[in-house]
């Protein structure tokens, strides 16, 4: 029997499809990983902003954890939005219960606005029983500056600053994303543990960047459990969420802030292959 690569997505749901746990089936599927996923909080969600969230209790979590962990071999995890600090432990517990070997976790911990999105004993919780047991971190610059008490980074000397500090937390490696700096770039910064690669792309010109983070993360946990080696995981889904921001503006999804295109690459090629077809018939 083939194997089939499966990735776990552990987050919460946007019910406009941009973010969250839809992103991460999305970009999954879109590299050819099969996606499962368990839900920690409900949004009431669309490209205007949040309308409202209920969470999943701890105990549910672990139990869905446990419903696919008992049937299904997952290759990789992903880890977004916990909310509070009880999620957060029975989801660690989850994982060491069973064996996680390769774990991304996307440190969601700051709003749009600014707000931080946990409280001071959650964030302690995730850096003393979650970011140690990580593959790959993938802070954006408020969530860095969050993870180490200081100010955000306004220069790529100072993103550098970071990524020693960053480690000592425990996981194996390091991206810190610079999408929220200027410039002409968006400049990420890898440290696989042993060398520090600096990844850039050009700042495509989109208000269409809902879903990023969320989408740069599973990208990676989907090459990850696809057998792909973690220094070349990051590069290639950096490549991956370059053209889906690319190719936003090829959707129009909503009146705000649309997501990016997750599927770029495969509607692009249906629709190529439509025109061809009517063009020979």
């Amino acid at each position: 029997m083939n194997h089939t690569p499966i990735a776990l997505t552990i987050a919460g749901s946007d019910s406009g499809g941009g973010a969250g746990i839809q992103a991460d089936l999305k970009a999954f599927s879109a590299l050819g990983a099969y996606g499962c996923s368990v839900i920690t909080a409900l949004t009431a969600q669309n490209t205007l902003g949040v309308q409202g969230i209920f969470d999943v209790t701890p105990e549910f979590i672990r139990a869905q954890m446990d419903s696919v962990f008992s049937d299904i071999p997952v290759n990789a995890v992903k880890i977004g939005m916990l909310s509070q600090e009880p999620m957060i432990r029975a989801v660690a517990e989850g994982l060491k219960a069973n064996n996680v070997e390769l774990l991304v976790v996307d440190p969601v911990m700051v709003a749009t606005s600014g707000d931080k999105l946990l409280q001071d004993d959650a964030i302690n919780t995730l850096k003393e029983c979650l970011i140690p047991m990580a593959t790959v971190i993938t802070p954006n610059l408020p969530e860095a500056a969050v993870l180490l008490n200081t100010s955000i980074p306004e220069t790529i000397e100072e993103m550098e600053d970071m990524v020693e500090p960053l480690l000592v937390l425990g996981s194996r490696s390091v991206l810190i994303k610079g999408g929220h700096l200027g410039g002409s770039e968006s400049v990420d910064l890898f440290h696989d543990g042993k060398t520090l690669h600096r990844l850039s792309s050009p700042r495509f010109p989109t208000e269409n960047t809902h879903g990023t983070g969320c989408t740069l993360s599973s990208a990676i946990t989907a090459q990850l459990a696809r057998g792909v080696e973690l220094t070349d995981a990051v590069k290639q889904a950096k490549d991956y969420i370059a053209q889906a921001i690319a190719k936003a503006d090829n959707l129009s999804i909503g009146s705000g802030h649309g997501p990016v295109h997750h599927f770029h690459a495969h509607w692009e090629s249906t629709s190529q292959e439509s025109t061809s077809q009517e063009s020979n018939a």
